[in-house]
């Protein structure tokens, strides 16, 4: 079975959630659950920070997807940062950068939350 862990750290007003390992169908129930959390702990300003991802299935990224929504309407919204670069092609081919704010440092991520109410960008 894959390794995989989410860690939490907030940030400010933001809430991280670090990524470690592989995230694929095994794994992704991790994932839900962090996301969840978040929701129920009204913490709808996320980043996800996966420069120690190692790898990303389908169920994985359906993860994100299920996600971006509930915290959008909430006022928030998911950003991820710092992947790895094999793993932001799978990103990149899917056409994730069209739907979310991918960043290559989490201090630009916290900055864009910070310049916005709800931290979607203005473009």
């Amino acid at each position: 079975m894959p390794n995989f862990s989410v860690t939490f750290r907030p940030t400010g007003t933001v809430r991280v959630l670090e990524l470690n390992g592989e995230l694929d169908a095994h794994t992704a129930s991790e994932l839900e659950a962090a996301f969840q959390r978040c929701l129920d702990d009204d913490a709808y300003r996320v980043i996800v920070h996966g420069g120690n991802l190692q790898y990303i299935s389908s169920a994985g990224l359906g993860v994100f997807m299920a996600y971006v929504e509930p915290m959008r309407e909430a006022g928030g919204d998911i950003k991820i940062t710092e992947l790895q670069e094999r793993v932001y092609a799978v990103f990149d081919l899917l056409g994730f950068p069209m739907l979310f704010d991918i960043t290559p440092a989490e201090a630009e991520a916290v900055a864009q939350f910070e310049a916005s109410p709800n931290g979607m960008s203005a473009d």
